[in-house]
C-alpha cells in the first residue's frame, strides 16, 4: 500500500473521530466511554480490562493524537513525546501529572499486570530509571509517542519488562 493511501486513511479516521465527538462535551463522553468499557452499555468486560472514567478519557484523547509527530520535550497539541502525551492526554481528562516519564512511574500507584486498565501507564524502565511511558489501550497495546521521527501511534507492547501505574 502507497505512504499516500495509508496517510489518506489515517485521516480519514482522525476526520470521523473528530466528526463523532465535536461538540460532544468531554464529561458527557468520559460518561458514554466508561459505560462502554464497564459492560453496562455494550455487555460485560473484564473488570482487569474496565477503565475508569479519566482513564478512558485520557484514552480517547491520546486516540484523538493518532499522527501527530514526536517532538522532544512537546507536551501538544500538535506535537508529542511520550511523557508530553500522557500529561497532555490526562490533563485534558482533569488529572495533572508530572512532567516527564520517570517523575510520572514515581507519583502513580504501582500495580500489577493482571490488574491493569485501560487508561493506566505502561513504564519502560532502562536500568534503575524510566526510559518511556505510554497510556494502556487494552488488549496488550498503549498508545504513545515512540521515538524522532515517528509519531502518535497505537502498538501492541513489545517488551515484558515493563511497569504498570495508576494515576489517583
Amino acid at each position: 500500500m502507497s505512504h499516500s493511501r495509508t496517510d489518506s486513511r489515517k485521516a480519514r479516521r482522525a476526520g470521523r473521530l473528530a466528526r463523532r465527538t465535536a461538540g460532544f462535551p468531554l464529561p458527557r463522553l468520559s460518561l458514554l466511554l466508561s459505560l462502554l468499557t464497564t459492560g453496562i452499555l455494550a455487555g460485560p468486560v473484564p473488570p482487569a480490562e474496565a477503565a475508569t472514567g479519566y482513564g478512558a478519557q485520557a484514552v480517547a484523547v491520546a486516540a484523538s493524537k493518532e499522527g501527530a509527530p514526536y517532538a522532544r520535550g512537546a507536551t501538544g497539541p500538535k506535537r508529542f513525546d511520550c511523557s508530553g502525551l500522557t500529561l497532555y492526554s490526562f490533563r485534558q481528562a482533569g488529572r495533572r501529572l508530572p512532567r516527564t516519564a520517570e517523575q510520572q512511574y514515581e507519583q502513580t500507584a504501582h500495580i500489577s499486570r493482571k490488574n491493569r486498565a485501560p487508561g493506566d501507564l505502561v513504564f519502560f524502565p532502562r536500568g534503575a530509571t524510566v526510559e518511556h511511558v505510554g497510556i494502556y489501550a487494552g488488549h496488550d497495546k498503549i498508545w504513545h509517542a515512540p521515538r524522532p521521527g515517528t509519531r502518535v501511534r497505537l502498538e501492541r507492547i513489545w517488551s515484558r519488562d515493563v511497569r504498570y501505574g495508576r494515576a489517583d
